[in-house]
């Protein structure tokens, strides 16, 4: 019964280690799932993947876009596992996100990944990034941030 009740408690400890298990889950995820294949493949796919901006009017330089997105979701994944520069990965992984389900809503209808069903996968990861972007690493990361005192 203690174990129950030190589970529902409000203590910090139980916040700062659930952030850590989602920094973990997540963070991994997307490195071993979608970042690692697109860091390594080079230009081409960078290319194909950064014509995604187009959803968003920007056509120049796909192969830099893409190269920022598999960036993101290969380095900042690591970082946000990390706990190093939190804040500035997070935001940075959820404006992939946000990129990748603009792509998907754009896609005409009867394609594969084509609306809402396509981008359920992005559109969930980019809460989760915003709600960590604003909820910050929590205590078990390499590098924290200074917390202010609470009255």
């Amino acid at each position: 019964m203690n174990f129950i009740r030190s589970l529902l408690s409000t203590d910090s400890i139980h916040r700062d280690l659930g952030l850590l298990v989602v920094r973990l889950g997540v963070g991994l995820s997307m490195f071993v799932f979608h970042g690692w294949g697109k860091i390594t493949a080079g230009p081409e796919l960078w290319a194909r993947i950064g014509n995604s901006m187009q959803t968003l009017g920007v056509t120049f330089l796909p192969a830099m876009w893409g190269f920022f997105a598999a960036f993101a979701e290969s380095f900042c994944s690591i970082l946000l596992i990390l706990g190093i520069l939190f804040r500035p990965a997070a935001a940075l992984l959820a404006f992939t996100m946000l990129v990748a389900t603009t792509r998907h809503l754009g896609l005409p209808a009867g394609e594969p990944g084509a609306g809402w069903n396509g981008a359920s996968h992005a559109l969930e990861l980019l809460s989760v990034y915003v709600g960590l972007l604003l909820a910050g690493s929590g205590r078990f990361a390499l590098i924290r941030s200074p917390r202010p005192a609470v009255d």
